[in-house]
């Protein structure tokens, strides 16, 4: 479950990363604040709906879909010397 009051979708979409598989970008262009209480499962066996439908509760659409992200890649690490 996910409530909160006057939530920018930006923020609403921060909250709904962690419980998503996938990146989730906003391309609402919705700049007003929300009001939410969604109830989602994570197990689609399981007796609540997907985030993909609970999210249509609000009037969103999730769609699937490809888009360039920033990534950061480390590919080497050292611990520091003593001083």
């Amino acid at each position: 479950m996910l409530t909160g009051t006057a939530i920018s979708v930006t923020r609403l979409i921060e909250l709904l990363q962690g419980k998503s598989d996938r990146i989730i970008i906003d391309k609402t262009g919705f700049a007003r604040l929300l009001d939410v209480q969604l109830t989602f499962g994570q197990d689609p066996a399981g007796e609540d709906p997907a985030l993909f439908t609970a999210i249509q509760d609000l009037g969103l659409k999730l769609e699937s879909g490809k888009a360039p992200v920033e990534v950061l890649v480390v590919d080497h690490v050292e611990r520091p010397r003593p001083n």
